[in-house]
């Protein structure tokens, strides 16, 4: 595709940028190895990831009011610590997991993608995240972004049409000078609803070795590509 009026790239983050399964379950078992607390932390990663569009849809369809994800995945943990029987953690301690989201593990493509891309276009994160979760993520992880975008500034979470025209308007572009670089079909129909150019990235073990997402790109999509690197080749950089 011709990508001379692309200006900035938008990135979906959980999945798409970041590893997150691999990092629950890696503090979890540190976790266990502190305080005993014997669990199937894959099982557990996986637990909190499934109620994360629900708890999501709840807000978009007026079942809560607005909160932003840090209080929503503090909300689905205090279920999970009584499903699992997890016992004896403080406050503090549950604070402590619940943010485990903001030091989530970049996937290796990522970091010498995002650089490469970085050289021609803005590179942006426009996550359902918050943005202190995403600030403190990129300080954690090294996510050179050029700005962190995300749906609590728009108070809607993706696919909501509000989160990508929000983006769109504080980047002071058109919605056709943006890509959204996605691993996430419905995240890039509701970029491609507003006008934004889109990238598929698939992310195979994202849900790790016995759930496989659906990987065949749709026609509509603009590129699709392996990885980050990938996505730098494929647009010239």
């Amino acid at each position: 595709m011709d990508v001379s009026t692309v200006k900035a790239l938008t990135f979906d983050v959980f999945g798409t940028v970041v590893d997150w399964r691999s990092t629950i379950i890696s503090e979890g078992v540190e976790l266990r190895k502190a305080k005993g607390i014997n669990v199937d932390w894959a099982l557990f990663a996986d637990a909190w990831r499934a109620e994360y569009e629900p708890s999501m849809n709840l807000v978009r369809r007026g079942g809560l009011p607005w909160r932003n994800i840090d209080a929503l995945h503090r909300m689905i943990l205090e279920r999970l610590l009584i499903e699992f029987k997890i016992e004896g953690l403080s406050e503090a301690e549950k604070d402590d997991l619940n943010r485990v989201w903001h030091r989530l593990r970049p996937w290796p493509d990522v970091i010498g993608g995002l650089k490469r891309m970085r050289k021609r276009f803005i590179v942006a994160a426009l996550s359902n995240g918050n943005i202190a979760l995403l600030v403190n993520m990129a300080k954690h992880a090294g996510l050179p972004w050029d700005c962190v975008l995300s749906s609590e500034l728009a108070k809607h979470y993706k696919p909501d049409p509000e989160v990508y025209q929000t983006a769109a308007d504080l980047l002071g572009l058109r919605p056709d000078q943006v890509m959204m670089v996605a691993a996430h079909k419905h995240d890039l129909r509701g970029a491609q609803a507003v006008g934004f150019k889109t990238a598929f990235v698939p992310r195979p073990t994202e849900f790790g070795p016995h759930r496989t997402p659906d990987l065949t790109p749709d026609p509509s999509f603009d590129l699709v590509a392996r990885d980050l690197k990938d996505l730098a080749d494929k647009l010239g950089v």
